[in-house]
This record gives C-alpha cells, structure tokens and sequence, in this order.
C-alpha cells in the first residue's frame, strides 16, 4: 500500500481536452479525479447499476440531472441514481476539478442518453 495522487495514478484523456486520474479502480468502486477545462462538457448518459457521486474540489460546474440543472461549487457534491440521466457542463472561464465516486464501476455500464 501506498498513497496515491494524480502524479502516479493510471490517467486517461476524455472528450476533447478533459482528463481523468484513476485513484481506485476495482469493479466494486471507482473513484476518479477529473479535471474538465473551461467550457467543456460531458456528454448525457446514464449508468443501469452504478450510482455516482460528483464532488467539487475547485471551480464550478453545473450538473444537469433528468433535465434540471443544478450549480455546484467548490465543496459541494450530489448524487446520481442508476438508470438517471445525467451530463456535466463546466461554463465557466476556468477549470473544474471534481471527484466522482461511483459504485459499482461504470466500466461497460454506460448507456448514452
């Protein structure tokens, strides 16, 4: 065991400049450090088993869930049921770095909306 942070965590590049750090990956939860630049955004989707839970380490971001949008900032969080539709818009001039905790992992359980 030893700890673990984005200098030495499994990173992946998502959309078109958005990253993420892996910091747990097993199939029973996923947490991942991501960091999403000005204006970017994910595309909607949801998840049929994984529950996630999105939390604001700097920035602001909106969370739009089922069609409402909800405005996240720095320490803050909010979850997301499976089989919800969801997407995270970051509309503002500056980067978004947010932890998102999902269980079980979402790998293969990605439906896009």
């Amino acid at each position: 065991m030893k700890p673990i942070d984005r200098t030495c965590a499994e990173h992946y590049v998502w959309g078109d400049a958005c990253d993420g750090w892996h910091l747990v990956k097993r199939d029973d939860m996923s947490v991942i450090a991501e960091r999403v630049p000005a204006d970017a955004k994910e595309i909607r989707h949801f998840h049929a088993i994984a529950r996630q839970f999105f939390f604001i380490l700097s920035g602001c971001a909106v969370l739009e869930i089922n069609g409402e949008r909800f405005s996240l900032m720095e320490g803050q969080g909010m979850e997301v049921a499976p089989g919800i539709s969801h997407q995270f818009l970051n509309e503002s001039s500056e980067d978004v770095h947010f932890l998102v905790i999902s269980h079980p992992s979402t790998r293969g359980d990605r439906v896009d909306a």
